[in-house]
């Protein structure tokens, strides 16, 4: 089949429409700034403990140049985006949560981790039609309906929120997002432990998904579609394929889909860089993602909410090569890149380099082996390196996962950009 056969020429033809006029506006990223931080990387929160969340539908596009109907949760009275909002709140608050549902048909949402949760001021639980399961959660009915939700949160750590309805539709058609805990008093610790700590600026999130454009297309024509049947042709970080994924948060060419996943971090230093980045990872897609970022490992030091300790608070972190990560399931990393050999025009590095004739340069290669330097450049390269930067590649090693519907390298996949220890301008 044809992929660009998921959805009529003619709303192929709409969407771009759409698509192209609200990459032409710079309102996007001013409507969310009440709410969101418009830093142009790193996780991008929506702060609580109060929200509304309104259920939307859109069109995302994906790197082989398709367009997908979608479904997504946004902030308010905000534009579809896709996934939804990072909710950040502080153990021990009270969050609450009004779903509103503009849908065709009725949804809830559930939140995994948390407890006793509250809906409409009664004990949430599911919703059955006769002895059939309809909803693991109360539900806001279609065409307008709402709900609210309530609960303590009990500890910090990172967790999914999604749908409770008819999960084997509305989560992979977009009712999803993440929610962020944070200690009391310690922002800048995963976990109420001091050796959780990591540096501020450099808080990154990584949210699994995937997207079947055969269900998109039956959801959009409102025709019905047999779960059975679901076959992901899509995987997302944070909603986008590489290299959408380096794009900065609210790229004006990716109006719905507003958050980049690039991880930009500096190297370790004991004055000037003593704490390590954090990356939360999530996932609510539908099979194991065997995620890591390229000859460098991470530091796993909390699993679904939970801080990696025993009974006796022994320290139970260790250090992972590559994430697995699971459907449903969260980790809380550590990441720190060092400049083991500290190779510089000084201190060079003991092979010879090739003739600039002999050697291909890829995109985002300064010319310079060496950190914070540039080196000379062959007349008609592109090259998007800024200040002699590093980069190194993060990916799904399930590589068809690493493509769009066959299109290679434009999956599940990012980059670490490692600055130069001064920064660039």
């Amino acid at each position: 089949m044809h992929k660009h056969l998921s959805i009529k020429p003619q709303k192929i033809l709409a969407a771009l429409f759409v698509l192209a006029l609200m990459a032409s506006l710079t309102s996007f990223g001013k409507g969310t700034a009440s709410a969101q931080t418009p830093q142009s990387d790193g996780i991008v929160c929506t702060y609580g403990p109060s929200f509304t969340l309104t259920t939307n539908d859109g069109y995302i596009g994906t790197p082989d140049g398709n367009v997908v109907y979608m479904w997504g949760l946004s902030a308010g009275s905000d534009p579809f985006q896709y996934p939804g909002p990072v909710l950040c709140v502080t153990q021990g608050d009270t969050v609450t949560i009004v779903l509103h549902n503009t849908l065709n048909r009725k949804t809830s949402l559930i939140f995994p981790g948390q407890e006793n949760v509250l809906a409409d001021g009664q004990p949430d639980g599911p919703e059955f039609s006769g002895t059939t399961l309809t909803s693991l959660a109360k539900t806001a009915a279609a065409n307008g309906g709402s709900v609210t939700y309530s609960f303590v949160v009990q500890r910090p750590g990172t967790y999914i929120y999604q749908s409770g309805t008819e999960t084997d539709i509305q989560v992979p058609m977009g009712l999803f997002g993440a929610l962020v805990v944070r200690p009391v008093g310690h922002p800048d610790w995963l976990y109420d432990d001091p050796s959780t700590a990591f540096n501020p600026t450099h808080e990154y999130i990584s949210l699994f998904s995937e997207v079947d454009p055969e269900l998109s297309s039956a959801m959009e024509l409102n025709r019905p579609f047999n779960p059975r049947n679901y076959h992901p042709r899509y995987w997302f970080i944070n909603g986008r394929g590489l290299p959408d994924t380096l794009a900065p948060n609210f790229a004006s060419w990716l109006p719905g889909q507003p958050y980049g996943a690039l991880v930009r971090i500096t190297p370790y230093h004991p004055v000037l860089n003593p704490l390590p980045a954090a990356v939360r990872y999530l996932s609510v897609g539908s099979m194991d993602y065997p995620f890591h970022p390229h000859g460098n490992n991470v530091r796993v030091v909390g699993r679904d909410g939970n801080l990696l300790e025993s009974s006796t608070f022994e320290d139970l972190a260790y250090d992972k090569f590559s994430i697995p990560v699971g459907p449903g399931q969260t980790w809380d990393t550590l990441f720190t890149w060092q400049d083991a050999e500290a190779y510089s025009e000084s201190n060079p590095v003991p092979v010879t380099v090739p003739n600039i004739l002999d050697m291909v340069f890829g995109t985002f290669f300064s010319g310079s082996p060496y950190l914070g330097s540039q080196g000379q450049i062959p007349v008609g390269t592109t090259v998007q390196n800024q200040c002699g930067e590093y980069y190194h590649i993060a990916h799904n090693h399930a590589l068809y996962q690493l493509t769009s519907w066959g299109v290679v390298m434009t999956g599940m996949g990012t980059y670490t950009r490692i600055d130069p220890p001064t920064g660039c301008p």
